[in-house]
């Protein structure tokens, strides 16, 4: 089941965006707020709830924090902002697919910033349904080889997770990732769990059904940029894109970082 994992690419330096922490607080609290809308404010009966709260305690979010995002998501504690969900597509850097998922109370004003990051970093803006496609909803999960004085192998993964299956494992470096049918998600999740393994992450994702391959480092730049913009806007909860980076790019991106 080991492979080369898309996750890599699609998350290409959103580490260094995500160095911004209170942009990334305000994204993951987001996140709890509608969890908590949806699906209620008790996270052991609401496995999405469950999974943001991790995420957002993995990333150093303070309770009071998380605790108030869930009241006022639940209407706990008075009447949170209500969020839809919009997806925007785009072309950049020629024929790389961009999905863009956004979170926001203010649907003009979503548009009106999406449209600028794109259009002022060489991209074009696609018609409804002409990016989407090329994507499929996935679960990630993401494991750390190094938990509490053991590191986690692959054999690990594979033992804890037999019944579950995951469609891949593959070794990141410093982690693991699974990739499951978004359904599978939480039993996959729950069957690490039960093995007394840690979790980084667990997210539903957009997963691209094919890769754009990019060899020109100019290129990757220009998606680079553009989705840059884009992950830097409040109203954008995620950017993915089908680009594969070739490994001279890989490197050389990494020393543009």
């Amino acid at each position: 089941m080991s492979g080369h994992s898309k996750w890599a690419t699609t998350k290409h330096k959103k580490a260094a965006i995500d160095a911004k922490r209170g942009k990334l607080f305000a994204k993951l609290i987001k996140n709890i707020e509608v969890a908590a809308r949806v699906g209620g404010g008790d996270p052991s009966g609401n496995p999405t709830l469950y999974d943001a709260i991790q995420k957002a305690k993995k990333n150093s979010v303070p309770a009071d924090n998380i605790d108030r995002a869930v009241k006022r998501g639940s209407g706990a504690e008075g009447d949170g902002a209500s969020y839809d969900t919009i997806m925007y597509e785009a072309y950049a850097g020629g024929s790389v697919a961009i999905l863009i998922e956004c979170l926001t109370d203010n649907r003009n004003r979503a548009f009106a910033d999406v449209r600028v990051a794109v259009t002022r970093n060489g991209a074009t803006l696609a018609d409804g349904g002409s990016v989407q496609r090329l994507f499929s909803r996935k679960g990630v999960i993401e494991v750390a080889k190094k938990q509490e004085g053991r590191t986690i192998t692959e054999d690990d993964l594979l033992e804890a997770t037999m019944d579950a299956m995951p469609e891949e494992i593959n070794d990141e470096g410093e982690g693991f990732t699974l990739l499951t049918d978004a359904p599978d998600l939480v039993d996959v999740r729950k069957a690490i769990q039960a093995a007394g393994l840690d979790y980084e992450s667990a997210d539903v994702v957009f997963w691209p059904s094919f890769d754009q391959a990019v060899d020109d480092v100019d290129q990757a730049l220009k998606i680079e940029r553009v989705v840059d913009a884009l992950d830097d806007l409040d109203d954008v909860q995620n950017v993915y894109t089908n680009a594969k980076y070739s490994d001279a790019v890989e490197a050389k991106l990494a020393e543009e970082d």
